[in-house]
C-alpha cells in the first residue's frame, strides 16, 4: 500500500526572507539602518499568498555582531539597511549586492557594527550557510558623532528612497508586503518603545541640558594653558 504524501511534501518549505537594520540609534545617522527597518514594519504588514510565499522576518540589528550569525545563516535571501561611507554626498543611497558585500564591507570600515557584521557574513559563507540572494542599501551619513542625537533631516529624507528600494527587492523575492492595517502591539515591535523615532526626538532633552561632553562634576573642563 503506497502511503499518503505527508504535508510537507505536499507543500514545499517557504523560503525564508530576513531584513535587518544595522546599526547605533544613539549616534545620529548611524541609526538609518534601524530605522528604516522601524518604519518598514509600522507602515507594512506580508500577506501569504493563497499558492504558498517567503516569510519575512523584520530585525532589528543594532550592533549585535555575532550574535546576528544565525539570522544571516537561516536567510535565503538578505535584505540589509545601513549607513555607509562611500565617500559621496550625505543622503546618497547606493546598493550592493551579494558577493560584494563582505567585500565592501571589509575595503572601508565606517564603525566597528560594520567590522563584526563583516564578520558574521564571513562566518556564514564559511559554514555553508549563506543566503542565495543578498542586498544591501547603504545611505551615506552627514553626522556621527551627536550622542543621544537623531537622524539629520538630509538623510532622514532618503529613508523614503530606501524604503522603495527595499521594497522592490522584496517584491522580486516573493514577498507581499501591503500597507499596514493591523496596529502593533509593543511585543510586536522590533525597537524598544522608548527608542521608537518619533517618542526618541519628542522626549530629548534641550541641548542646554543635555551633557554632550561629560557632567562637570566628574569631568571637569582642562586647565587653560
Amino acid at each position: 500500500m503506497t502511503p499518503n504524501p505527508s504535508a510537507s511534501s505536499c507543500h514545499p518549505p517557504r523560503d525564508s526572507i530576513v531584513v535587518l537594520g544595522i546599526g547605533n540609534v544613539l549616534w545620529a545617522d548611524e541609526g538609518f539602518g534601524v530605522r528604516c527597518v522601524e518604519a518598514l514594519q509600522h507602515r507594512f504588514e506580508f500577506d501569504f499568498a493563497p499558492e504558498g510565499g517567503p516569510e519575512v522576518q523584520l530585525i532589528d540589528g543594532g550592533t549585535q555582531g555575532l550574535y546576528l550569525v544565525q539570522h544571516v545563516q537561516a536567510a535565503d535571501c538578505l535584505l540589509i539597511f545601513d549607513a555607509i561611507d562611500y565617500s559621496l554626498e550625505p543622503g546618497t543611497l547606493k546598493c550592493i549586492a551579494d558577493d560584494d558585500v563582505p567585500r565592501f564591507l571589509g575595503a572601508k570600515k565606517m564603525s566597528l557594527h560594520q567590522t563584526g557584521f563583516q564578520e558574521v557574513l564571513m562566518l556564514a559563507q564559511l559554514t555553508g550557510r549563506y543566503p542565495r540572494e543578498v542586498l544591501l542599501i547603504g545611505c551615506q551619513p552627514e553626522e556621527l558623532e551627536d550622542y543621544g542625537g537623531s537622524l539629520r533631516p538630509t538623510v532622514r529624507r532618503a529613508m523614503e528612497g530606501a524604503l522603495a528600494l527595499g521594497l522592490d527587492a522584496l517584491r522580486r523575492w516573493g514577498a507581499r508586503p501591503v500597507p499596514r492595517t493591523t496596529p502593533l502591539t509593543v511585543r510586536e515591535c522590533i525597537t524598544f518603545a522608548e527608542l521608537e523615532l518619533a517618542r526618541y526626538e519628542d522626549e530629548r532633552p534641550p541641548e542646554a541640558l543635555a551633557c554632550r561632553s561629560g557632567d562637570a562634576r566628574f569631568f571637569p573642563n582642562p586647565v587653560e594653558r
